[in-house]
């Protein structure tokens, strides 16, 4: 079985640079908008640890597909044009959301991206007209539209989450390919103090940091879009919660407990168990192999 023609044709909206100029606007817009980071971690959905977007999105489409049933049922015309409301003023949400993560993509994501939201954008102005003509008699037509817009940027939203991996975690793996039990590093006194540092251990790159005889151990792939984490900033080197913000979108994890301080990243560091073996330092992760 092959792939559909419509899959070709998204694949290659990641490589669209016509679409630049567009990204460009919408990322200096909704920065500017989108700019205190208390705000931004909130609606990355930090707190939830995982993203909010999907969860936002459920009321909108929820609300207009039981909208679409709705209207195949005689009398059923005023609930419907509730549900038609209801899913209008839940999109906003759902819209803030998804720009918020979209700011914080590669390219390739951000193309396809901006494509997913113009074509929900079209589909917010399709049920909105919908429901401003419910109130003289009619509107079906437009909703159904609305629904078949809206469809397609769910179908744009699937290629994001699934094909492009957009607020998936990118350590999920770990755990499954590092090896059960305790693994030498190196020496104790080899590894430099105060400084985030790249050591390999059974194929898995890890970020060590070293203060003294305390040494803390993370997953050096960063959980958001798999950046380099050594190639960030130490952050409180000195303070009792010390931590490391990626060299990409700047999220923020705490060294002791690999937790998330600040997003755009919602999952947490996979964080290594240390002891100290005859000056060998050996590391183990909880729950592999």
């Amino acid at each position: 079985m092959h792939e559909l023609a419509i899959v070709h044709q998204i694949t290659r909206l990641e490589s669209a640079e016509q679409l630049d100029p567009v990204v460009k606007k919408a990322e200096t817009l909704f920065g500017a908008i989108l700019k205190p980071r208390w705000l931004r971690d909130l609606l990355h959905g930090v707190p939830l640890g995982h993203p909010l977007h999907p969860v936002a999105v459920q009321v909108p489409v929820g609300a207009w597909v039981s909208a679409a049933f709705l209207d195949l049922v005689p009398g059923a015309s005023k609930a419907s044009r509730v549900l038609v409301g209801i899913g209008v003023l839940s999109a906003l949400p759902a819209i803030v959301t998804g720009w918020t993560d979209w700011l914080y993509l590669h390219d390739q994501q951000k193309r396809v991206g901006v494509v997913h939201a113009a074509t929900n954008s079209i589909a917010l102005g399709l049920y909105t007209l919908s429901f401003i003509q419910r109130g003289r008699g009619g509107g079906k037509v437009l909703a159904f539209a609305g629904l078949g817009v809206a469809s397609a940027g769910a179908f744009l939203g699937g290629h994001l989450a699934y094909r492009q991996a957009a607020g998936a975690n990118h350590t999920e793996d770990v755990p499954h390919l590092f090896p059960a039990g305790w693994h030498p590093l190196g020496s104790l006194t080899d590894l430099p103090e105060g400084e985030l540092h790249r050591v390999e251990v059974a194929g898995e790159p890890l970020l060590v940091v070293r203060r003294g005889d305390t040494v803390q151990v993370l997953s050096n792939t960063c959980s958001h879009l798999s950046a380099p984490l050594d190639e960030g900033t130490l952050i409180g080197a000195h303070t009792d919660n010390p931590c490391v913000e990626c060299p990409w979108h700047q999220s923020t994890f705490a060294l002791k407990t690999g937790d998330v301080v600040h997003g755009p990243a919602t999952s947490p560091q996979p964080r290594f168990e240390t002891r100290t073996v005859n000056g060998i330092l050996q590391v183990m992760l909880p729950g592999a192999g």
